[in-house]
């Protein structure tokens, strides 16, 4: 053991000695300095697996099946890093059918976080949102010019109705109802997030849906709808 630890330290004690002789050069060997030093650690990590493996006193042919064992866990693990964001697309399909109103996709492009809707049996796109972390449903609603929570949906999201007065009209598909102004401390549809988002609340009984307005959807660099889905751009 004594052996191997020595042999060990030789090792990265020559590779940091390369390394640091080359600085300037940028190269070792002929290999850029980074590459090399993760050379130098992988190479030491190999040598110190390999000579656990061969002093464990097991077979070859037992050595040859656990290594190659934790090879394919190790590709598997490389694997679902870099489908990573497939992966996901295909939990968000499966937690769509399940949960309506949840995203289809979530992604980012150009930095910017994007997020998929599919349209409900209704025929209107709903949306999970998180209000004050509390997921409620709503419709996306681009006739709406705020964004409209029902009593119960901003009772859940903490706001307290008895400090509203509720004298506000606006008009919904269900004619006029009463509404009070209220402000959020946030509202987040998958990786979209606006802070101190001004609301309305309707008056208890006056809405059955939640309504995401205008103003969370004018603030997103972009939306548009293909067929029978909504894609939403931060």
């Amino acid at each position: 053991m004594n052996r191997l630890l020595w042999i060990v330290l030789l090792v990265i004690g020559i590779g940091a000695a390369l390394l640091a002789f080359n600085d300037s050069a940028g190269t070792t060997a002929g290999i850029d300095n980074y590459d090399f030093s993760r050379l130098i650690w992988l190479g030491t990590i190999g040598l110190v697996i390999a000579v656990g493996m061969l002093r464990s006193g097991r077979s070859l042919g037992t050595l040859a099946s656990n290594l190659g064992a934790w090879a394919l866990i190790a590709l598997a693990l490389i694997g679902g890093y870099q489908y990573r964001y497939e992966l996901q697309d295909v939990a968000s399909r499966i937690t769509a059918g399940l949960v309506p109103g949840s995203p289809l996709s979530l992604s980012v492009e150009g930095g910017r976080a994007t997020v998929t809707l599919d349209k409900a049996n209704s025929g209107h796109f709903e949306a999970r949102v998180l209000v004050n972390g509390s997921p409620i449903r709503a419709v996306v609603d681009t006739g709406a010019t705020s964004t409209v929570l029902t009593a119960e949906d901003a009772r859940a999201a903490g706001i307290d109705l008895g400090a509203l007065n509720f004298t506000i009209p606006v008009s919904t598909a269900n004619g006029m109802a009463r509404t009070a102004a209220a402000r959020t401390n946030e509202i987040a549809i998958g990786g979209i997030v606006r802070k101190d988002l001004p609301v309305m609340v309707a008056a208890p009984g006056a809405l059955s849906q939640s309504l995401l307005g205008m103003n969370f959807i004018s603030s997103l660099s972009g939306f548009d709808m293909r067929g029978d889905r909504m894609i939403l751009r931060d």
